[in-house]
């Protein structure tokens, strides 16, 4: 398949996957009234609590078996294995999942005791492990329609999982009023109905079959990659807990604010993600694969930095319209971390030459020297500079994540990756920050600035003469109207 049609093709699928994730992201934002006006702070924190646990639960009870799926449905294009792949990984994630489901309800009160002082919350803790359960095969199910690449149809589901949701919280917290149980208890409702439908749409691929020696192959992909997701999980959180040790809490809550901003990028990224790995395995030639995958790091990292650009320039404007004058200072925190989503952004793709290879046994070595330099720069950093301290471990950390899951790719599946523009890509976004920011820009010439960045692209030669030709060829479609 030719070049063009293959990220076309990705384009798509990642715009469809971007369109669900972004309603589901304004649905969050809209139930947020009704949390803060039926639950007290220490309610909503008890379920923030658990939510993050089950969060770092989910990681490790998967033992990397979505990623293993990923990567071994497509190493045949025949049925028969693609249907034992599919039922090997949804039967080991039922019995895992299942697992944790049974030791979280015998052991809720000890649990409860644990994170909250006392076991009064233990009826709470049951059901965030019912969630926890229904998520794991829920995601599990959902990811056959990404191999598949059938972006509608894993959209569609998320969709009625979202109102569902909607429907079951309103009723369990607003008309019943059963507070923090009924957010999770609605948070799953629209899961597990979502659930059961797929299981009967999926019914004839689903036997009962598992396959021993697939299992161990696809253990033995996806082991390393716990430590890496959880590993990855302590760099994008732990800062919070540094600032309100070695800061206080007024500093976490300016910074919060800057993260909220910067998390723009976070939808970007999170629709490439949705759409990449089943797109990268997919490409059989490994030339082909190759060629695409330095097209893709490349127009990424060019996508990104542009977002991050306009979020840092940006910022003052966003943080006044969005929150109150005291969280003015929030501001300069989102430029280091709208670009240290770039980071990250470019580690995603040089790390599915590992994965195409079945070398990911040192990818948790990568993520956990960035966890480190993360730690390390968090309490070196935050004491004399607070926020910002942080801010600047987290650049730092994604940047040394990214070269280094370079430099490993690059060893064992090597890309003809072109570093000079994707260096380019990057730097002019930052020196535009950096202009804005000395020239204490006002609106229109932050804007400008952030309108200016493909044309500077173009004065650094980042262009190839193909892409010349098809945009002064686009350029001459608009300004004509003849194709």
């Amino acid at each position: 398949m030719p070049l063009g049609a293959q990220l076309k093709r990705l384009g798509k699928h990642s715009a469809i996957y971007g369109l669900g994730g972004l309603v589901q992201r304004i649905l969050a934002v809209l139930l947020l009234p009704v949390y803060t006006r039926y639950l007290s702070p220490s309610d909503y924190g008890s379920v923030e609590t658990l939510i993050a646990l089950t969060t770092v639960l989910v990681i490790t009870l998967r033992l990397g078996i979505t990623s293993a799926f990923f990567r071994f449905y497509f190493d045949s294009p025949e049925p028969e294995q693609r249907r034992l792949v599919l039922r090997t990984s949804f039967w080991f994630t039922m019995a895992m999942s299942t697992a944790g489901l049974l030791a979280g309800l015998l052991l809720a009160g000890e649990i409860s005791t644990l994170l909250f002082g006392s076991a009064d919350d233990a009826e709470l803790v049951m059901a965030a492990f019912v969630g926890l359960w229904a998520q794991m095969n829920y995601e599990q199910l959902t990811s056959l329609f990404r191999v598949e690449e059938r972006s509608v149809a894993f959209v569609t589901a998320s969709l009625a999982n979202i109102a569902l949701t909607i429907g079951a919280t309103l009723i369990l917290v607003v008309a019943l009023d059963k507070g923090p149980v009924g957010v999770i208890v609605g948070n799953f409702t629209g899961t597990l109905l979502v659930y059961a439908a797929l299981v009967g749409y999926r019914r004839e691929q689903l036997g009962l079959q598992l396959d021993g020696g697939l299992l161990r192959e696809m253990n033995r992909f996806g082991l390393p990659l716990v430590p890496t997701a959880l590993f990855l999980w302590a760099t994008n959180f732990s800062d919070r807990f540094f600032l309100v040790k070695l800061a206080d809490t007024e500093e976490v809550g300016l910074y919060s604010v800057g993260v909220r901003i910067a998390s723009a990028m976070a939808l970007l990224l999170t629709a490439f993600r949705t759409a990449w790995p089943a797109f990268a395995y997919s490409i059989e030639d490994d030339r082909e694969a190759r060629r695409t995958y330095a097209f893709v790091l490349t127009y990424l990292v060019l996508i990104a930095s542009w977002v991050a650009t306009g979020l840092a320039l940006l910022s003052p404007w966003l943080v006044d319209w969005i929150a109150a004058p005291a969280f003015e200072e929030s501001s300069r925190v989102v430029g280091p971390l709208s670009f240290a989503v770039v980071a990250f952004a470019g580690y995603v793709v040089v790390a599915i030459g590992v994965g195409r290879a079945r070398r990911t046994q040192f990818n948790w070595v990568v993520t956990g020297a960035a966890a480190a330099v993360n730690v390390v720069l968090n309490l070196v950093l935050i004491p004399p500079y607070g926020m910002m301290g942080a801010a600047v471990a987290t650049i730092v950390a994604y940047a040394t994540m990214f070269v280094g899951m370079a430099w490993w790719a690059q060893r064992i599946y090597p890309v003809p990756y072109q570093w000079r523009r994707v260096v380019t890509a990057a730097l002019v976004g930052v020196a535009l920050v950096v202009a804005g920011k000395l020239l204490d820009a006002n609106l229109a010439v932050a804007l400008a600035l952030s309108l200016a960045y493909p044309l500077v692209l173009a004065l650094f030669g980042f262009y190839l003469p193909a892409e010349r030709r098809a945009i002064g060829a686009r350029l001459v479609v608009r300004k004509t109207g003849i194709p």
